[in-house]
């Protein structure tokens, strides 16, 4: 994948399917994994712009993820957006504290991701050259 790319993570393949044809809908490349050991193979292959994660997965959950990319200086600061069914506070704030910037529950609008998946790649655009130094390929979701 030579462009920047949203890796969806989660178990529930029709879920990463929602999220991949919405997002590819709005013009955002995707990429899936299945699990967070998955995921952290892919990133390692190739950094992706953002990451959507489901919290409850096997082998490797969203929480586990997380914190794995926060401990890693190349991921440190990759946009972490988690997704899970969990909606007492509790749950989030340990989501949030495990290094995610953003926490959305299940079931959630598809507006409101698509949003939120937007706004992070924007902020992140801004805040770095995540294209190899290349401005003319920057170019706003």
């Amino acid at each position: 994948m030579s462009e920047p790319y949203v890796l969806v993570v989660d178990d529930d393949e029709g879920l990463r399917q929602l999220v991949r044809l919405t997002l590819e809908f709005a013009g955002i490349t995707v990429c899936e994994a299945q699990d967070g050991l998955d995921a952290l193979e892919k990133i390692h292959a190739e950094l992706p712009a953002l990451v959507l994660v489901d919290v409850m997965m096997p082998r490797m959950d969203g929480l586990t993820l997380c914190r794995t990319l926060r401990a890693m200086p190349d991921t440190a600061h990759l946009p972490v957006i988690m997704i899970s069914g969990k909606t007492d506070s509790r749950s989030i704030q340990e989501g949030l504290e495990s290094g995610a910037d953003e926490y959305i529950t299940k079931p959630f609008e598809i507006k409101e991701l698509t949003k939120r998946v937007k706004t992070l790649l924007n902020g992140r655009l801004q805040q770095e050259n995540v294209f190899g130094g290349q401005p003319e390929r920057v170019r706003a979701f």
